[in-house]
């Protein structure tokens, strides 16, 4: 299958109803899979006029696809699983060592804290080059080790880092390769970007998000409010108790809805009509179907009103924004 090829399919099976996407990947030979699937977990946030120009093909046999659109190791772990069933593992190591080769890809496998010692005295531009290149939750935990002046100066950097030149990469990986004895080939790619820093913070602990984002504020708002935007996405809202949904719901329209949840995943479309009356529900539904198929353009703005919405409500303390996977404890 043509690299050009490749991509087309991984673009749209990222941008289709994970049921739907298995079932289509199912269908690939187990090459074809795994050279997907390896696509899939090197793909960020897909713009959205390749989404469209791609799903153009396939709009005919399924119209309302066009409401996707991030990658991830993640999605292509859940995809093969889908896919392949219990012939998945091999096929999910074939993809891990695939993303090894990539810049950094070594760093996968070692520990956030050893790395600490070895890069707390750099540079804030080559630690910031570093960490971009790291899964988000290791990055968090090297720069939740960092003094707070450097947190700050990392942070910055890595919001407004656009491409780095295979060059700067190989020489910053050698020197790592000298003092760690571990460095992976290397191409070039797109690292940093406000979007990095989002993925950072979602997973770094409460205290140290707030500190870095109060002190960022006071020299460059605008991007605080664009890290902001970007660290809760409309699919989080799955992560709510019933009684934060319940006031949502409260401050979102039904219309808003409607738009929103078209390409939704079923659990979050699950996750907002059982917390409506069966009328409202039934209503929604109704109003979806009236819709028709929408751009995928449209139906993102409706989301990220909604987003900014739950900022809001959180904000003011009437809800909680749980980014970490795990529970809020509550103590007497």
């Amino acid at each position: 299958m043509p690299a050009q090829d490749i991509r087309k399919a991984a673009v749209l099976l990222t941008s289709l109803p994970q049921e739907q996407a298995a079932m289509l990947m199912s269908k690939l030979s187990p090459k074809q899979v795994e050279a997907v699937s390896i696509e899939i977990a090197k793909l960020d946030t897909i713009p959205g006029e390749e989404q469209e120009q791609v799903i153009q093909e396939f709009a005919n046999a399924n119209p309302t696809a066009l409401a996707g659109g991030t990658g991830g190791l993640n999605v292509a772990k859940s995809l093969l699983e889908q896919a392949l069933g219990k012939n998945a593992n091999a096929a999910l190591d074939n993809v891990r060592q695939s993303l090894e080769a990539l810049p950094f890809g070594f760093l996968q496998k070692v520990d956030a804290q050893n790395l600490l010692t070895f890069i707390i005295d750099e540079h804030p531009q080559t630690i910031a080059l570093i960490l971009s290149h790291m899964s988000p939750q290791q990055a968090a935990s090297v720069l939740s080790g960092l003094p707070a002046e450097r947190q700050l100066s990392v942070t910055r950097r890595i919001a407004t880092m656009g491409q780095t030149s295979p060059e700067i990469i190989q020489e910053v990986e050698k020197g790592l390769e000298h003092r760690m004895a571990s460095v992976m080939s290397q191409q070039f790619e797109n690292a940093g970007g406000v979007q990095a820093v989002a993925e950072i913070l979602n997973v770094i602990d409460r205290a140290t998000e707030r500190s870095l984002l109060e002190n960022l504020a006071q020299e460059d708002p605008d991007l605080v409010e664009e890290i902001r935007r970007l660290m809760f996405v409309f699919e989080d809202i799955t992560k709510f108790s019933d009684r934060d949904i319940q006031t949502i719901l409260k401050n979102v329209e039904s219309s808003q809805w409607a738009m929103a949840l078209k390409g939704a995943t079923d659990e979050l479309k699950q996750k907002i009509l059982g917390n409506m009356s069966k009328r409202a529900a039934g209503l929604l539904l109704e109003e979806m179907d009236y819709l028709g198929p929408v751009r995928a353009s449209s139906v993102e703005q409706v989301q990220q009103q909604i987003v900014d919405i739950i900022r809001r409500l959180e904000d003011l303390g009437e809800i909680t924004i749980n980014a970490g996977e795990e529970e809020e404890r509550f103590v007497q």
